[in-house]
């Protein structure tokens, strides 16, 4: 049992560095606090290599990949609409002060929407197949947090450099990038046209953000610049 823990924990450890799961947790903890991610991290892991391991060890069955995906891509762009109207109400001050009441169950079904048949998944499977059931499960899941607690470190320090409007739209963005590449990639392949999306996508917030960027200084110099007196001549 030890064995397997230590060879799945690896595995899936090296699985999701640099993953769209360490992505949407850096995402997440943007928004919300870093407990919060976890707790939804943990919960999510729990879930995923659960059902990874009574696929290889009990089922030896496979998941349909399409329909998940394109579940999986309903789901983010809503959840970018979401973000990005939270960002549009809420002032600076008070945005992070109260959690969202669902904000544990988004980040949970996320999660699983993205894990199903995705590699770290599979590596389960394969892994359960021929070691102990539960010790793939708990390394496995114990693998996933640690690699995604890399990432929500990440998420709360650019939260305490950067403004909180910007963190949602950003938020907002990345979430429809994921939503984007799932469809178009994942659940329809067309994966030119997922890279064309995700990528007229990333242009156009870069835009944005320079224009936004050009408007707010022209407002700060104007604010700024002493007005003109006139005199007149004695």
């Amino acid at each position: 049992m030890l064995g397997a823990v230590l060879v799945s924990l690896a595995v899936v450890f090296v699985a999701e560095l640099g993953d769209k799961s360490q992505l949407i947790t850096m995402t997440y903890a943007l928004r919300h606090r870093w407990w919060v991610v976890l707790s939804g991290v943990g919960i999510a892991a729990v879930l995923v290599h659960g059902l990874s391991v009574a696929i290889g060890h009990f089922l030896g069955v496979t998941l349909p990949e399409k329909p998940i995906a394109f579940a999986a891509a309903i789901a983010f762009l809503l959840f970018a609409a979401w973000t990005w109207r939270e960002g549009r109400n809420a002032g600076d001050e008070d945005v992070r002060v109260a959690e969202p009441r669902f904000a544990v169950p988004a980040i949970v079904s996320s999660f699983v929407l993205a894990e199903l048949g995705d590699k770290t998944m599979l590596a389960t499977v394969a892994l359960a197949s021929d070691r102990d059931a539960i010790g793939v499960w708990i390394g496995a899941t114990v693998g996933m947090v640690l690699a995604d607690g890399v990432a929500i470190v990440v998420g709360a320090m650019l939260h305490k450099r950067l403004p909180e409007g910007f963190l949602h739209a950003v938020a907002s963005v990345l979430f429809l990038m994921f939503g984007l590449w799932m469809l178009f990639d994942a659940a329809l392949g067309w994966r030119a046209v997922a890279l064309a999306g995700i990528g007229g996508v990333a242009v156009a917030a870069v835009l944005v953000a320079v224009a936004r960027t050009v408007r707010a200084r022209r407002d700060r110099a104007t604010s700024t610049a002493p007005r003109e007196t006139s005199s007149d001549p004695v």
